[in-house]
């Protein structure tokens, strides 16, 4: 009766251990796909940040591309607002990059805009954004992946629904190339 008592304690220290080694994974992967998703957030305001000079620089060129021009700053505004789920920002920076690219394909028409050294530094650090942006989304998709995997799978869903943990959204965007043809981002 001894050896079943004792046994019994083991496998309920082993059940103890193994419920807080799956809540402490569970929070580190929380806590990854947070800390992924503030450094697209950062990258994302400084997109945010750059289109208002790009758009006052075409303006100086392309005068009566109005609706172009409002199309983007509407856009700018909607995508920045704060307060958007990873699939509401994606949808939202899809709507932008569609702006962008028609107004980088009115700078086409313009020669003068296209030759122009602010026009062109402001493209290479939205392109350079870009990249960040699209580096820091693979990141925050594979972890959104890992936590949602953990928070699925048995037995670790136990923990998880005890807790409260539940999926994250990725955040899937379209791809810049395929909306905007011919434009170097």
């Amino acid at each position: 009766m001894e050896w079943f008592l004792i046994a019994l304690g083991v496998i309920l220290v082993l059940i103890v251990l193994w419920a807080i080694t799956a809540y402490n994974g569970l929070v580190r992967l929380r806590n990854l796909v947070q800390e992924a998703w503030r450094q697209i957030d950062v990258e994302l305001q400084r997109r945010h940040d750059l289109i208002p000079n790009l758009v006052e620089t075409v303006k100086g060129y392309a005068k009566h591309e109005r609706e172009t021009l409002e199309a983007v700053t509407q856009a700018r505004t909607i995508a920045a607002a704060p307060g958007s789920s990873p699939a509401e920002q994606a949808a939202q920076e899809n709507v932008l990059t569609q702006a962008l690219g028609r107004l980088f394909a009115v700078a086409e028409a313009y020669p003068d805009l296209k030759a122009n050294q602010n026009f062109m530094q402001l493209q290479q650090e939205l392109t350079n954004t870009e990249d960040r942006i699209a580096a820091g989304r693979r990141f925050y998709n594979a972890n959104v992946r890992s936590l949602n995997t953990r928070i699925e799978t048995f037995p670790t869903v136990l923990i998880a629904n005890m807790f409260g943990f539940h999926r994250e959204e990725y955040f899937e965007t379209e791809d810049a190339a395929r909306q905007a043809p011919n434009v170097q981002f």
